[in-house]
């Protein structure tokens, strides 16, 4: 019997937890649930016979190791800045590990540790990154196979709601953490390269510099520039590309409004609202405009941000309710938590309401003197609440990528990402299998 150790039992692993179940009794595997929340895991485990749960806390050095010796692959769904511990002690004890996480520096340092112990230690294996990663490669190297030159890669993912429950102004509902969402962008100048030419985004700009893009019986979506696209230079093996841009999808009209917020200042989360027990969302709103007793805190925002009066993007503001009474009821928060706390009550997904994963890229390539361009698509929708779209993209790529490790048909060792075919052929093929797939045709090239 194989046994996999998953560290984390947050939403994103409904999908991964009935992966295992489906498969543990043909493949011999069992599975422990570990999570600081005991209830919460014993909830995710239930009574099934090849499943248990136990209490996890990351920095108890003892338990943790006890807990990944016993396992022969490490699943953590932990935050980014905890996976370290984890993966040193699966180097330590010859355990493979998978994280959906963005690889960091701390990860990479290990990388000849994990070759000389034969572990398999993979991240970004979730949906983005992850499946942006699989299905990208894929097209990437069939270009290059064919003797093309790479001229432009753009990729695009975004979770949204889906098309039946979009009925909000902001054509929007929260589908992952809502805390991301809020912060997002916020880490520093996104980067990218236009046409041979270094670009920048500064934070406070973010929003304003969109680009529009029609995805086949799903519509429009505009998107905005995501993170540093210049480190998938080399990972892609796109060195000498022209043109190199990720970014992020919402409906058109989303990135507008949100501006609003950027602009007042309400996504800082750098100091606290000492007298936010008294205030309501009304009085937050007027905290970031001028003092002005005779106008009201809609015509203060209109005239600061220069909003015309039967603009759409103060029916978006005032259906929010940052003009309401509503109290905060938050004790010393920062702007970005009182931003979140309004978003909340306005976009939570209902519990019969689905979400919609949208992913895009664009490649454009020379070949054989002709420029050519190929587009590719996928859409994944969730089925409520609890089975979503971002749960199955995020769960199913991680538990596809153990089943391989297990099976050994994945036996490279090292610190890694998906971008290699010994991973991305039998994953992209397996998650076809599972419905989610990408629709790939040949456009007239447009370049810039």
């Amino acid at each position: 019997m194989q046994h996999i150790l998953l560290i984390g039992a947050g939403r994103s692993t409904y999908s991964f937890i009935e992966y295992i179940k489906a498969h543990s009794e043909s493949e011999d595997w069992f599975l422990t649930i570990a999570d600081q929340d005991l209830k919460l895991a014993q909830e995710k485990a239930g009574d099934h016979p090849r499943m248990t749960a136990i209490s996890f806390d990351v920095n108890d050095e003892i338990h943790r190791v006890n807990a990944i010796s016993k396992a022969d692959i490490v699943v953590s769904m932990l935050p980014a800045h905890m996976h370290i511990p984890v993966a040193t002690d699966c180097i330590a004890l010859g355990k493979h590990m998978l994280t959906a996480s963005y690889i960091s520096k701390e990860m990479k340092a290990l990388d000849e540790r994990a070759k000389e112990a034969g572990v398999i230690l993979i991240n970004e294996i979730g949906v983005d990154p992850g499946i942006d990663h699989l299905s990208a490669m894929k097209v990437l190297d069939e270009i290059r196979d064919a003797g093309g030159k790479m001229l432009l890669f753009e990729s695009f993912t975004g979770g949204l709601v889906a098309p039946e429950n979009d009925d909000n102004p902001w054509n929007y509902k929260f589908t992952w953490n809502p805390r991301n969402v809020v912060l997002a962008g916020s880490g520093g100048a996104v980067k990218f390269i236009q046409e041979g030419k270094y670009k920048y985004i500064p934070y406070h700009q973010l929003f304003r510099r969109t680009e529009l893009i029609s995805i086949d019986g799903y519509g429009r979506f505009e998107g905005y520039a995501n993170r540093d696209s210049l480190g998938y230079r080399e990972v892609y093996g796109l060195q000498d590309i022209p043109t190199i841009y990720r970014g992020t999808f919402r409906r058109p009209g989303f990135c507008r409004a949100w501006d609003t917020f950027v602009k007042l200042g309400m996504t800082d989360d750098s100091y606290q609202i000492e007298v936010s027990a008294e205030m309501t969302y009304r009085d937050f709103t007027n905290l970031f405009l001028a003092y002005n007793p005779q106008d009201s805190v809609e015509l203060k925002l209109m005239h600061y941000l220069n909003i015309p009066q039967d603009s759409e993007l103060m029916d978006k503001l005032e259906w929010l309710g940052i003009f309401s009474d509503t109290p905060i009821n938050l004790k010393n928060p920062t702007p970005a938590q009182v931003l979140q706390k309004i978003l909340e009550d306005k976009w939570t997904l209902g519990e019969n309401e689905k979400d919609m994963i949208v992913m895009f890229h664009k490649f454009g390539y020379e070949l054989n003197g002709e420029k050519r361009m190929i587009e590719s698509s996928m859409v994944a929708l969730g089925k409520n609440s609890k089975e979503t779209a971002m749960a199955r993209t995020v769960g199913l790529p991680l538990a596809i990528a153990a089943r391989h490790i297990l099976s050994g048909a994945i036996s490279t060792p090292g610190v890694q990402i998906p971008i290699t075919k010994e991973i991305y052929l039998p994953m992209l093929e397996e998650l076809k299998e599972n419905g989610i797939s990408f629709n790939e045709k040949e456009v007239d090239y447009k370049g810039y």
